[in-house]
C-alpha cells in the first residue's frame, strides 16, 4: 500500500504544468490546450470503460490511472482545484445519491 495521494497527483501536475514542454508531458498537454486535454481525458474513459468490462485488473487499475491523471491536468488548466470537486462530492453524500438526483433542478429543454 503507498501513501501516494490524489493531493499529491494534484500538486506534481501542477509543478510539471510550469516545465519546458520538450521536459514534460503535462507541460506539452497545457502547451495544446484544454480542448486537447478533453478529448484525451475522452480517450481515456472510453479505455477505462472498455478495461472495465473486458480486461484484466491490471488493465484497469493502468487505465484509470491515466484517467485521473488527464483529469487532474485538465482541472488544472481550468484553474479547478481538486478540492472544489470532493466539497462537491462531500455536499452530495449528505444524502442518498436517490435524494440529492432528485433535488437537482430539471434540466432545461433539449434541442433536437
Amino acid at each position: 500500500m503507498t501513501d501516494f495521494s490524489l493531493s499529491d497527483l494534484e500538486k506534481i501536475v501542477a509543478e510539471r504544468a510550469n516545465a519546458s514542454p520538450s521536459e514534460s508531458y503535462t507541460a506539452k498537454l497545457k502547451a495544446m490546450g484544454v480542448s486537447h486535454v478533453a478529448k484525451k481525458l475522452g480517450e481515456e474513459s472510453t479505455e477505462t470503460v472498455i478495461a472495465l468490462v473486458s480486461q484484466d485488473d491490471d488493465r484497469v487499475v493502468s487505465e484509470s490511472a491515466d484517467l485521473i491523471y488527464h483529469l487532474l491536468v485538465a482541472l488544472n488548466l481550468r484553474g479547478i482545484p481538486a478540492a472544489d470537486i470532493f466539497s462537491e462530492l462531500g455536499r452530495r453524500t449528505s444524502t442518498t445519491g436517490l435524494e440529492e438526483k432528485a433535488a437537482r433542478p430539471p434540466d432545461g429543454p433539449r434541442e433536437g
